[in-house]
């Protein structure tokens, strides 16, 4: 927590050193989770930061960098072509969908690399493209395009991935980011191109061959926590399949959605056929109803070798594979298979769940429940992605009692028109990425961590208040809004448009999707007139018609 800069103490240059070390200390704060979650650690720490850039503000009182640590925002400069008689969604999501173009081409022009690296080494820079997602997912930026196809290929270019899955062993949660990471934004670019076909579909030989097999009661389930290209390892103790496991196929699970490969419908089917089936059994102290977060290699058991149900890696000092674990991988997985085959028993998992915390809602009591309970297991239930993701799918209210208190901004906006939610979220993500562009950038340490800055001034970190000029960016809602898909991109994504356009003076809000039907509000801040067009997915087989309705705000 200190660093000897090897200058002597009547050195000048000593109070510079007071801001080093404290921008040391806090991102340090950020990357470590052993800091980060760990209250009087990270207090302890952080007070050190501040005290530091507190001395270092006495010798530089207008240093923009030491006030932007110590909680002043600030301001990016204004956009061009402002145009006031916008409507507030329209002026909020454009300055929200430049800004975050802003960051993601700083660091294009500025850090990446000869070899296609950010700097950050490859397990963290991969992650990059996820809060990329409006711009790369929602638009046509050439520039942008062309990176995360140099680092996609880079990356997988290099020796640990000739094979077309990590050779370093290890859990799968680590394994799988190289090749899911550099796969999965490609299919999105380019999802005709059999380059990334065959990437994605060398996952399903993988998994077919080697990483999965039919367990002891006759279900198909990966045989471990931690496994590479050619080896799994050999430790009764991690042999489990687990909630994070649909890492591992992220690619492949994307082009069964696309595609409807049978071989893909065959592979998944039968894995999701087996957490079906975990989840109606109580065992070992699991209440039925309720999706394990690992099922155990040969036995088929729910949870670990040793220990309770909901941790299997009880014998470690870890928590990443604990219940709830990525539950959400494992739900969005369950509703593409049930929207893939229209099979009910792929639903069922979700609906027990919900029906578990429904429960909890209307009896919850004001006692500590036991780990491992029914009650315990309802208290952290969280499905508010995979409940909107069904909603919008289906016009099926079945889950809207859940969604009542859990349905963000663009969920209340699209069931009940309710544009006051949605405007004050683009609002507060404007705010958010329209000040301190060095936290987002130069300032930025760990890349898988570059839009965590903001959260420093959250209640308890930084300081013990918040500071409530300085909001953590909301990217998911800008992908949202562009897309029509009412959860993340990551897992089953339900993005039904993508626009042919440059992501810069333009705002477009979907407002209505349906198997036939897109409608969409357009707005256009340029002076001068734009071509676009735009790729629609999900959509039935057919002839469709468009109509475009509307003029110069003027004369609307």
């Amino acid at each position: 927590e200190s660093w000897d800069f090897g200058i002597r103490p009547d050195s000048p240059f000593i109070p510079l050193t007071y801001l080093y070390q404290a921008r040391m200390l806090l991102w340090c704060g950020m990357e470590y989770g052993d800091i980060w979650s760990v209250p009087h650690r990270r207090r302890a720490v952080f007070d050190k930061a501040v005290a530091l850039l507190e001395r270092a503000r006495e010798h530089f009182p207008q240093n923009r960098m030491i006030r932007m640590y110590l909680g002043e925002p600030i301001s990016c400069d204004p956009l061009k072509h402002q145009v006031a008689e916008a409507p507030d969604w329209a002026r909020f999501q454009r300055e929200g969908l430049e800004r975050l173009a802003d960051i993601i081409e700083w660091w294009i022009d500025n850090r990446m690399q000869e070899s296609g690296e950010y700097g950050g080494g490859w397990g963290d820079d991969c992650e990059m493209w996820r809060w990329w997602t409006p711009i790369l997912i929602g638009f046509q930026s050439v520039k942008i395009n062309r990176a995360q196809a140099r680092f996609s290929r880079a990356i997988l270019s290099q020796a640990h991935m000739k094979d077309g899955y990590t050779s370093h062993l290890t859990d799968v949660e680590h394994s799988s980011e190289d090749s899911a990471d550099a796969i999965t934004p490609m299919m999105h670019l380019e999802p005709d191109n059999p380059e990334w076909r065959d990437k994605a579909l060398r996952l399903v030989e993988l998994m077919e061959t080697l990483w999965a097999g039919r367990n002891e009661r006759g279900f198909l389930q990966f045989k471990s926590i931690d496994f590479s290209v050619d080896t799994i390892r050999a430790d009764p103790e991690r042999a489990c399949d687990s909630v994070y496991h649909p890492r591992a196929m992220q690619p492949a699970l994307l082009y069964w959605q696309r595609t409807n490969d049978p071989r893909c419908r065959a592979l998944f089917t039968a894995w999701m056929d087996t957490w079906a089936d975990a989840t109606r059994r109580a065992e070992r102290g699991k209440p039925a109803g309720i999706i394990p977060s690992a099922i155990h290699w040969p036995d088929g058991q729910v949870g670990g070798l040793n220990g309770p149900w909901w941790d299997p890696e009880s014998n470690r000092d870890a928590s990443l594979y604990r219940w709830p674990s990525a539950m959400g991988q494992m739900t969005n997985t369950l509703l593409q298979t049930y929207a893939m085959t229209q099979d009910e028993k792929y639903l069922e998992p979700i609906r027990s769940m919900a029906d578990i915390r429904r429960k909890y809602l209307i009896q919850k009591s004001e006692e500590s429940p036991e780990p491992g309970s029914e009650s315990w297991c309802a208290e952290k239930i969280a499905l508010g992605d995979v409940l909107a993701k069904y909603r919008l799918l289906t016009n099926d209210p079945e889950f809207d009692d859940l969604l009542a208190d859990s349905a963000g901004p663009y969920l209340q906006f699209r069931l009940h028109e309710d544009t006051g939610p949605l405007v004050k979220g683009l609002e507060n993500n404007a705010k958010a990425l329209g000040v301190n562009f060095a936290g987002y950038t130069r300032e930025v340490r760990y890349t898988d961590r570059v839009l965590r800055f903001p959260a420093l001034f959250s209640a308890g970190y930084l300081f013990p208040h918040e500071v409530p000029e300085i909001i953590v960016p909301s990217p998911e809602l800008l992908y949202s809004t562009v897309t029509g898909d009412p959860g993340g991109a990551l897992y089953f994504p339900l993005n039904r448009v993508r626009w042919l356009t440059p992501p810069r003076e333009i705002a477009a809000l979907v407002t209505k999707t349906e198997p036939d039907c897109l409608e969409t509000q357009l707005f256009h801040f340029g002076e001068k007139p734009r071509e676009m067009g735009a790729e629609l997915y999900m959509f039935m087989p057919g002839r469709y018609s468009y109509s475009l309705e509307g003029g110069p705000i003027r004369d609307s």
